[in-house]
């Protein structure tokens, strides 16, 4: 599943390309997503992209008349750039052309995303929207509110970050890879780590999410980013996936269990 660093990556890429520009033609193959896709949208053409902002794993769209659309990858979407002359693929679901004649291409094998218009209002006042908590790499994400948000619950640690309301975009392998780094066992129940531990899981969050995007993102199965290519953060990985493998650090295997219905992966030696 594209995760926050994946879906930034896909940001930066098509921005350049759709920001500043109207739509020409928007084209349906598929309505059949998630949520499905309005048969309606040419009350978005002619508009000019004004800016292109992600919340969380949401991208959203605003024309100049305040119009917006949400865009969500799901489980295996992807959005591209194209020439027009480009052969169509089966799950090219929502095709977006723009004044220039480019396509931007929503790819979605397995149909849990969304193509939606949401309106002029604020969006974080949406449905979809309202519930997020911060962004991590936005300033109301800080160490003091990270504890304050989690010290009274008793969930592991690495299942209290993973809720979309403690802090939006930790998806589980970043997850895995910030609790190594900040030397935090993924079992440790949120309410026995300390301000300071706190504090340097914080800024291991901020650190995994920052080097990912620097890297395009981490390609585990299905993402590709805006110009067709896989991410390389996966390379750096220190424990996700790497079961019997010898710890980058101190070469003790890493262990693996199953933990809120999600692969855990740690250090039994450097994480405590």
């Amino acid at each position: 599943m594209p995760e926050l660093p994946e879906v930034e990556t896909t940001r930066r890429g098509i921005a350049p390309h759709l920001v500043g520009r109207s739509l020409r033609e928007i084209t349906v193959r598929n309505a059949r997503l998630r949520l499905p896709v309005p048969s309606d949208l040419d009350f978005l053409l002619h508009q000019r992209v004004t800016e292109l902002t992600r919340r969380s794993k949401y991208l959203l769209v605003t024309f100049e008349h305040g119009e917006r659309l949400l865009i969500h990858l799901g489980m295996s979407g992807s959005l591209r750039i194209c020439e027009s002359d480009r052969e169509v693929r089966k799950h090219d679901h929502v095709i977006f052309t723009l004044e220039d004649g480019k396509e931007l291409r929503f790819h979605d094998p397995r149909r849990f995303g969304m193509v939606l218009p949401i309106g002029r209002g604020d969006p974080s006042t949406h449905a979809l929207l309202s519930h997020l908590g911060p962004e991590p790499l936005g300033p109301d994400f800080t160490p003091e509110g990270l504890y304050t948000a989690v010290h009274l619950r008793k969930a592991a640690i690495k299942i209290v970050i993973m809720d979309a309301k403690v802090v939006v975009g930790v998806g589980n392998i970043y997850a895995n890879e910030a609790l190594f780094r900040s030397g935090i066992r993924p079992s440790t129940p949120a309410n026995r780590v300390s301000r300071m531990r706190m504090s340097s899981l914080h800024a291991a969050i901020i650190t995994v999410l920052q080097e990912s995007i620097e890297q395009g993102g981490t390609t585990l199965r299905d993402f590709v980013n805006s110009d067709g290519q896989p991410g390389y953060f996966r390379q750096r990985l220190d424990v996700y996936d790497r079961t019997g493998e010898p710890c980058r650090r101190c070469q003790t295997p890493i262990l693996h269990a199953v933990m809120g219905q999600r692969s855990t992966f740690w250090c039994p030696r450097c994480q405590k």
